[in-house]
């Protein structure tokens, strides 16, 4: 029985270690990069074989590590629980790094910057998740929290778990963001008479409602940028 090849098994130049080292790791291919995360391929098998078998296993190359979950990993060949888990693990590490590099550029004046720091969080989600972003009376951003999950086509929004968790933060001013699992941001009728409500509550509240942005893949829609936050005639 053959015995699963390591990285360090490869001949010198295609050792992703060395190639990082004398390089760095921006010098490496999506194939070497996973690679040096899962180590060994599968009896005889080259882990960077391995590791183009999973850019492979769907559509979507390396987002195939956000969007291929756990069960479906492990239907690839020398993929077993602690790999999927691994690259599970990396997917979630690299949003995280995304969205936490981009934190100290929201302003509340800028719906492109609130929509691309929770860009990468929730344009990859297969349903709808209601995420709340919370800011001071000096525009800051001081909190965020994930309301609700919905199904493939409908987040439950609820005015009264909006509000009450922006009370909890003190918060003076509120941005609502939920996804599309479809990928087209353009609001829908429900989507625009549930953020009529939710601004109207918050008034009474004296919590303003800034925005509600809608996240696509790579597209964003905001109901302030498009002027329509504030209509009421608007269906």
């Amino acid at each position: 029985m053959q015995k699963n090849m390591t990285v360090k098994e490869l001949p010198d130049q295609e050792r992703p270690y060395e190639k990082c080292l004398a390089y760095g790791a921006g010098a490496l291919s999506d194939a070497e990069l996973i690679s040096v995360i899962i180590r060994t391929g599968s009896q005889g098998e080259r882990s960077i074989d391995l590791a183009n078998r999973i850019l492979n296993a769907g559509p979507d190359g390396l987002l195939n590590l956000l969007r291929l979950d756990v069960e479906r990993l492990t239907q690839i060949r020398g993929i077993g629980n602690v790999k999927a888990i691994q690259l599970k693990c990396i997917g979630e590490l690299a949003k995280r790094i995304a969205s936490t590099s981009r934190r100290e550029q929201i302003t509340l004046q800028s719906a492109r910057s609130i929509a691309e720091y929770f860009m990468e969080q929730l344009r990859h989600e297969p349903q709808e998740h209601l995420m709340l972003a919370m800011f001071d009376n000096k525009s800051m951003l001081i909190g965020e929290k994930l309301l609700s999950t919905g199904t493939s086509n409908a987040a439950l929004i609820s005015a009264r778990d909006i509000y009450r968790t922006a009370l909890q933060y003190q918060a003076a001013y509120v941005v609502v963001l939920h996804n599309h699992p479809s990928g087209n941001p353009e609001p829908s009728r429900e989507d625009i008479l549930v953020t009529r409500k939710i601004k109207a509550c918050g008034e009474l509240l004296d919590i303003l409602l800034m925005d509600h942005i809608i996240i696509g893949d790579n597209r964003y829609f905001s109901f302030r940028e498009q002027d329509i936050l504030f209509e009421k005639g608007r269906d």
